[in-house]
């Protein structure tokens, strides 16, 4: 909290409040307001609290926010902006506070003259947090005065006047009510990378978060370079050949902000916003970019004659490309499954405009940069016919489609889907066991011979020619790049199964590398797993145990006394017989799977660069930085 000046007391008091409805079906129907009652939607309690700290600083008013997450299982954030009104508001006849965190859709964000722009628009406001909290506490320090309420799922104590203060601001701890949310543990790493994205959205805004349940838990984020910084940390163990391009424009109301940098590699990486609300199914101003960045590169092309026959496609212009495009705006519009879908159809025209004149005049300015710019994307030209020719093949080979299944692959008997699995095995030797060891009716085998190709350092026309991957591929029978088609999954459980050994997490990297690159939406769908075959068995006498660390074979060999107890290590998949592998890995009852999830898409992209991209000094670090996790290694 800070100190509240003269310009900051006059425009934001309880008639700048505006109520929209009450609170009642929340409790009832809690999916309707946050998107459900896991784990997105209690992270979702936490984000409705920042955005309204965030939207003080978008105003002007915030320079700080503390985000703690507290060993009692609530959370609280802080900040020193102008603080919630708590003047009688003259309609409801209670503190301006008691408005806010008790009706739903109360704020400041409905009064135009508060907020011009507000991220919190596309939420449903404190109240609903407050409505799903077994409790809540709310202090608020404004016109030198201190303030405090608290709250039982939703329903008001006594608000006090605690006394004088010269900080400002308001801090807001709460408790969500485990009656009704499925999910009672906070992941840092997701929330942490929602702050992150703040914090280079907001010039200058500090953000903390902190974890009292974990010592290591501790991040400070403040970019004073903005999205400019964002685009330096996305390509940071990347190789750019030229200094990010920043441009900020603004015209009809709508306020654009676009970094961009391009890398030697080959992935794309664009990242949009409206409002600071993170639009990851793209939409209108995305649209307007991609439309944009084609059209003045090859304008540009065509204008200095660096190559007169090509036309490049918007796939070249892209690849290698890091972007972040910024957009604010008064009425935004969220479509999508998700609502993180941008649909205000004005903003395609006005962002292609802005773009148009914002790129052209950076070429113009710097032909250095635009020929090489331009050179790298005829060069993804040219990697593009390979491409559709590998890819005609691959068709012609079935590899894009269903039509004909490898002979490699033991199919299961079920047709179902969502009632199919599919594992992937390293080796014949392990692949044996598993057919002999699954259950036929729903469980298929594929194994795969040796290591497949390292996609992050591979163009397309690679990757449609690497048999392993085409086998793959034409085994799950969706396609991959974009030529994938979610529903086309012959399985929605695909199981990575490698050996328990250096060799095999390498196998497992390489794999998930492929998913992450090429067939995202599979992960995205909650399809892909790992599986966890034992590491020893420990037996004395009659009793067995197969055990998954070496904490937990510690454990075990206390319990069944260190004397005659048998400890066999299982270096390999192919040492277990088909009986034991299924009853340690494949057995639905018994087995444990690792789901592969996408939490922080950023550091993903990060992780997966350091371990499989050209640099060898990131790789190096990360690996002396991670030795330490790692208890058993064979070599």
């Amino acid at each position: 909290m800070a100190e509240e000046t003269d310009k900051e007391k006059k425009g934001y008091h309880a008639s700048s409040i505006t109520v929209l409805g009450g609170l009642d079906a929340v409790r009832k129907r809690p999916g309707m307001y946050i998107g459900s009652t896991g784990l997105p939607g209690l992270h979702h309690m936490v984000y409705e609290v920042v955005d309204n700290a965030v939207d003080e600083a978008m105003a002007g008013f915030c320079k700080n926010i503390t985000i703690t997450l507290h060993s009692d299982g609530s959370t609280s954030v802080s900040d020193d902006g102008r603080g919630i009104p708590v003047d009688i508001h003259p309609k409801f006849e209670v503190p301006a506070l008691q408005v806010v965190m008790t009706k739903l859709h109360a704020g400041g964000k409905f009064d135009n003259d508060s907020y011009k722009v507000s991220g919190g628009l596309h939420g449903v406001g404190i109240s609903v947090v407050n409505a799903l909290s077994a409790k809540l506490q709310v202090e608020v320090c404004k016109d030198n005065k201190q303030h405090a309420q608290e709250y039982a799922r939703g329903a008001a104590g006594e608000f006090k006047t605690l006394g004088d203060t010269d900080k400002r601001g308001t801090y807001v701890r709460f408790w969500p009510d485990f009656d009704i949310m499925e999910q009672n543990e906070f992941h840092f790493e997701t929330i942490s990378a929602r702050m992150r994205e703040l914090a280079f959205l907001n010039k200058g805004l500090r953000i903390i978060i902190d974890d009292e349940r974990t010592e290591d838990n501790h991040h400070d984020f403040c970019y004073e370079g903005g999205i400019i910084s964002f685009v330096e940390f996305v390509n940071k163990n990347k190789s750019p050949p030229h200094a990010p391009i920043y441009f900020e424009k603004e015209k009809e109301g709508i306020h654009l902000e676009i970094s961009m940098q391009y890398n030697d590699g080959y992935q794309e990486n664009i990242f949009t916003f409206a409002n600071n609300i993170n639009t990851t199914e793209g939409g209108t101003h995305l649209m307007g970019f991609k439309a944009a960045l084609t059209k003045t590169l090859n304008k540009y092309n065509e204008k200095n004659r660096i190559d007169k026959n090509a036309k490049l496609s918007s796939d070249d212009v892209r690849e290698g490309l890091v972007a972040v495009i910024s957009v604010k705006l008064s009425e935004p519009q969220f479509e999508g499954q998700t609502k993180t879908k941008l649909g205000n159809s004005n903003v395609k025209g006005i962002v292609e405009s802005l773009v148009n004149t914002g790129l052209g005049t950076f070429l113009e300015e710097n032909p250095g940069i635009a020929k090489l710019i331009i050179f790298k994307s005829l060069q993804a030209a040219k990697a593009r016919e390979a491409a559709r020719r590998a890819k005609d093949l691959a068709r012609r080979k079935g590899v894009l489609n269903s039509g004909s299944l490898p002979g490699k692959l033991a199919d299961c008997s079920e047709r179902d889907p969502a009632k199919s699995e599919i594992y992937i095995v390293e080796g014949d030797s392990a692949g044996g066991s598993a057919k002999q060891g699954r259950d036929r009716l729903f469980q298929a085998i594929l194994p795969l011979r040796g290591k497949i190709l390292n996609v992050e350092k591979a163009r397309m026309d690679k990757i449609f020619e690497n048999e392993q991957i085409s086998t793959l591929t034409t085994a799950i029978g969706c396609g991959l790049g974009d030529e994938l088609k979610i529903d086309k999954a012959r399985y929605h459980k695909i199981i990575i199964m490698t050996d328990a050994d250096v060799d095999g997490a390498h196998i497992a990297t390489l794999l998930l590398t492929l998913f992450f690159r090429h067939m995202r939406p599979l992960i995205e769908a909650g399809y892909v797993y790992l599986a966890m075959p034992p590491l020893f068995k420990v037996s004395k006498g009659k009793q067995f145990r197969y055990v998954y660390s070496e904490e937990e074979k510690d454990n075990v060999t206390k319990e069944f006394g260190s004397e005659g107890v048998n400890l066999q290590r299982y270096k390999g998949l192919g040492e277990m017989n088909p009986g034991q592998l299924w009853e340690t890995t494949m057995d639905p009852n018994t087995r444990s799977l690792k789901l592969i999830t996408i939490e922080d898409a950023v550091a993903a992209d990060s992780t997966f660069t350091i371990l499989m991209g050209e640099e060898v000094e990131p790789r190096r670090d990360f690996i002396m930085k991670h030795a330490k996790d790692v208890v058993n290694l064979d070599v």
